[in-house]
């Protein structure tokens, strides 16, 4: 899967999902609930039948020990977006419960300087840490 890449087709986005190793995550059809058996990819062996003749994949997210990759449904196609975690600090990660158990999610914060943070002695602002993404870093519980 290609950074920040749009599909436009439904087969090969679900080919290139399939052929995920090692990752783990989860997908979210547009035309019914989240499937724990079948939408639900904890033990890091990612497959979707390619059968949503009703829907379409609305969003998933997968991730391994080195990147999460967050699909997202935009118009008439999928963005495809990947973002590093071995950068991301222990304290970023934050532990939420889920419809399946309790996930990790990382947030993402980059340093840039605000003007609304003047300390008076710098026109430009100060620098400050602001949060730019939040992203799925895998299941509590995996074997990490």
């Amino acid at each position: 899967m290609k950074t920040k890449y749009e599909y436009k087709d439904k087969s090969q986005l679900i080919d290139d999902i399939n052929s995920l190793i090692n990752y783990q995550g989860y997908v979210q059809f547009s035309h019914r609930p989240i499937d724990l058996k079948t939408d639900v990819f904890k033990d890091k062996k990612v497959f979707i039948e390619n059968d949503a003749k009703d829907g379409f994949i609305y969003e998933a997210h997968f991730c391994n020990e080195k990147e999460s990759i967050a699909i997202k449904q935009i118009n008439d196609s999928w963005l495809v977006s990947k973002t590093p975690l071995s950068n991301i600090d222990k304290k970023d990660i934050q532990i939420y419960e889920s419809i399946d158990g309790t996930i990790r999610m990382a947030q993402v914060w980059k340093h840039e300087r605000d003007i609304l943070c003047d300390d008076g002695n710098n026109e430009r602002g100060r620098e400050v840490k602001k949060l730019k993404k939040v992203v799925f870093a895998g299941f509590v519980g995996d074997k990490r």
